[in-house]
């Protein structure tokens, strides 16, 4: 009997061992099943997160100038996070720009080599590049070949009126500027400029667009906002330079409206 009570305490503590071994077996596999797919995916997620409020600040930004180019506001200022990437302004004046425009008639040039500058948000995890250059904020992925434009700028051609109004926005800084983290974007409306064109009945308008830095290529998206937004015609072959032209009606007199506004970035 003595014998037997001694083997019935040995086998317990041999159950509680096994027991505590295959709780912790259990403890371990769900930790690494976890870290193997739910890590990457929690991450995936605030990448796509941080992607998504960066879209909303740059038409923010975007309002901003909005506000200092047509509604005569003097400054503005606005705080935002700039998560999972960083904030740069290009210069227009020193850095090379993503493109550059050129608008011309039959005859005349009327702006040579226009260098927007923008304001890029580079995302890290995502491998995105947000832009807001020209007015107009433009999104493109570093892996590929494509863009798309998610905010218009203000061009616009009125057939009834005959006159295409076409505002050219460059954006420059004090200096080099980057940022990440919490940033606070200033600017102002350093200078602005406005042409009036009287064009011969049944002139055409041509808009050379090249794109100067392969590493920031956002031609798609100008591409499609020329043609399905104003509704040019691409004339000739694809390449660099691409041109893209649009007809005025003979009557009443076509005009051509040309404004130029200066953006100075003092901090982000």
């Amino acid at each position: 009997m003595r014998i037997s009570c001694e083997t019935n305490r040995t086998d317990g503590g041999v159950s509680e061992s096994i027991g505590f071994l295959l709780i912790f077996t259990l403890v371990i596999t769900g930790i690494g099943l976890v870290t193997l797919y739910g890590y990457p995916m929690l991450m995936q997620q605030q990448t796509s997160a941080d992607e998504q409020i960066m879209e909303k600040n740059m038409i923010v930004l975007q309002n901003d100038i909005k506000s200092l180019a047509y509604k005569t506001v003097p400054y503005k200022e606005t705080s935002l996070k700039i998560g999972g990437g960083s904030l740069t302004v290009y210069n227009a004046s020193t850095a090379p720009s993503a493109f550059t425009i050129r608008i011309r008639d039959s005859t005349t040039t009327y702006v040579n080599e226009f260098q927007p500058g923008d304001l890029r948000y580079s995302s890290l995890g995502a491998n995105t590049d947000l832009s807001l250059q020209n007015g107009a904020v433009v999104k493109r992925d570093r892996t590929g070949q494509g863009s798309v434009m998610l905010a218009e700028p203000r061009w616009f051609y009125d057939s009834m009126a005959n006159t295409m109004v076409i505002n050219l926005i460059s954006i420059n800084s004090t200096g080099q500027i980057g940022r990440t983290g919490v940033g606070t974007v200033q600017m102002v409306l350093k200078d602005s400029s406005y042409d009036y064109v009287s064009l011969t009945p049944g002139e055409t308008i041509f808009i050379d667009y090249t794109s100067t830095d392969p590493d920031a290529d956002y031609s798609l998206a100008w591409k499609n906002y020329f043609i399905n937004t104003l509704g040019m015609v691409q004339t000739g072959p694809s390449g660099n330079p691409v041109t893209y032209s649009l007809a005025f009606e003979p009557t009443p007199d076509p005009k051509l409206v040309i404004k130029k506004y200066d953006i100075l970035i003092k901090s982000v």
